[in-house]
């Protein structure tokens, strides 16, 4: 695992990742979008996918497995001759299938023989994705028998090939931990977070995160993750935020059948669009009046591509963001546009404290954006460096200017509360802040006063505001001394 995944640049939890596929000699740059190929149905001709910036894609090995004419063209003529793919393939077991119909005929050394034998760069195991709704019974004699075969994937045979180790767990985060640590522990080389496409397809987001969250605690942050169906361009900024590198869409194709229409905000139906609000070769070049006259199968192929060039121009967003040190507030942007997501999100800021310890400590502005950004990992870095600093005799904190009357001026700024003379242009405490600041950013500075007076009970403090909410005041000490100061500097 070490050697084929090293983390080159990270935001929050989210990182840019080169993944090194030893049989395709290839090297992936993640996050990366793998497109779920059908080997039967080709909505986009593979040998087109390098033009819309795919690497790497995801097909089924059970579905060639079981066509016998399929499995013996893969066994003569190897994998990427069938796709027609020349870059990293990575294959799935069956275990969609098993969790669809309840039972699959083949067993983890068959299926990873046979993606061996066929040439797939990435290969899966047979695991038991259990539904996200059952019982903490079910899960455990589950996970338990996903644990057992994943100790037999490590023993088969699979040449260059690299090997997935799936971790299950339900919606239970303590087994989903112990999924990831034992995962982790047989030493295979990708994680794919298993059965949170029910969880996804029924917008249940907070439980996502929770599971996910709950995984990486076991896996550790080494570990390249693959988060499974998250097929959705609107959910993968929240995704990568949690650390997750691949992701695979079937969503381009699938919902081009249904004639649905990809955004980042969500999706659209073709027969309700006047105009495609998108700058995609599709939408420059056609009309939406123009896709619903055409035949369904040129219909179908045009939506899926608008489909992969919105999802993969988010990909693209995504590791800009890392790279600026914004992908929380792309996070947040893309939150906003659903409430489910915006539950996803709050949900990832209660595990700030995790996002912290990987979160890099210089990046570009800090925006303010909304309540939610009251509760981003700077703020709490900030907080925590205020217990560490000492300041003695009186002590002026305000939103306005110095005064004589006190030995030491600060500025008071929400969300971060105090903010030393020294540290006034570094990040980020150059935020943008909107002068009409909401009541959780005024509360967020309220608790930064509240430590910096917990680190230094002998200093007198006097805290300068204007028009603060009774709530934050309400937060701080009742050794401080409230003076109010006037609308305007």
């Amino acid at each position: 695992m070490a050697d084929s995944f090293e983390i080159r640049s990270q935001d929050a939890s989210g990182r840019i990742g080169d993944l090194q596929v030893p049989r395709a000699d290839r090297t992936v740059r993640t996050p990366a979008l793998l497109p779920v190929v059908n080997p039967h149905y080709r909505t986009i001709d593979p040998d087109r996918f390098e033009a819309f910036g795919v690497e790497m894609l995801i097909t089924n090995a059970y579905i060639i497995y079981q066509d016998e004419e399929l499995r013996a063209q893969a066994k003569s003529e190897g994998l990427h001759e069938v796709i027609g793919f020349d870059g990293p393939i990575m294959t799935d077991s069956g275990s969609f299938q098993l969790a669809e119909y309840g039972d699959i005929s083949v067993s983890t050394e068959e299926i990873l023989s046979f993606q061996t034998a066929i040439g797939s760069d990435i290969g899966t195991p047979v695991d038991i994705p259990t539904h996200p709704d059952a019982d903490r019974e079910t899960v455990t004699t589950d996970l338990a028998e996903t644990e057992r075969r994943l100790e037999i994937a490590a023993s088969v045979e699979t040449e260059d090939m690299l090997v997935t180790a799936p971790v299950q767990g339900g919606t239970l985060p303590d087994l989903r931990e112990q999924a990831g640590a034992t995962a982790a522990e047989t030493e295979l080389d990708v994680f794919p977070i298993g059965a949170v496409v029910p969880l996804l397809n029924n917008y249940r987001y907070a439980d996502v995160v929770e599971q996910v969250m709950a995984a990486k605690r076991g896996l550790g942050t080494a570990a390249p993750v693959h988060l499974f169906g998250a097929g959705h361009p609107m959910t993968f900024a929240l995704a990568a935020a949690m650390g997750c590198d691949l992701f695979d869409s079937a969503a381009y194709a699938l919902f081009a059948r249904e004639g649905r229409y990809l955004t980042v905000r969500g999706t659209k139906h073709l027969e309700d669009l006047q105009e495609f609000p998108c700058s995609c070769p599709v939408c420059t070049n056609h009309e939406p009046s123009e896709l619903r006259d055409v035949d369904e199968e040129t219909r179908t192929r045009l939506l899926a591509e608008h489909n992969l060039h919105v999802s993969m121009a988010e990909i693209r967003r995504i590791r800009s963001a890392i790279r600026d040190g914004s992908l929380l507030e792309l996070v947040e942007a893309r939150a906003h546009a659903h409430p489910s997501l915006l539950d996803g999100y709050r949900t990832l800021l209660e595990h700030v404290e995790h996002l912290e310890t990987h979160d890099r400590s210089s990046k570009s502005t800090f925006f303010y954006l909304s309540a939610d950004s009251a509760h981003r990992p700077e703020v709490l870095r900030h907080h925590d460096r205020l217990d560490r600093l000492t300041v003695e005799g009186s002590l002026l904190l305000t939103e306005g200017r110095a005064d004589d009357r006190f030995a030491t001026t600060w500025r008071l700024k929400p969300p971060f509360g105090p903010i030393p003379p020294g540290l006034t242009t570094t990040y980020p405490l150059t935020a943008e802040v909107p002068e009409q600041m909401d009541t959780p950013g005024y509360v967020a500075a309220a608790e930064g006063v509240t430590r910096l007076v917990e680190a230094n009970p002998e200093t007198s403090v006097t805290v300068a505001q204007r028009q603060w909410p009774d709530r934050a005041l309400a937060k701080l000490p009742e050794s401080v001394t409230i003076e109010r100061l006037g609308r305007n500097p």
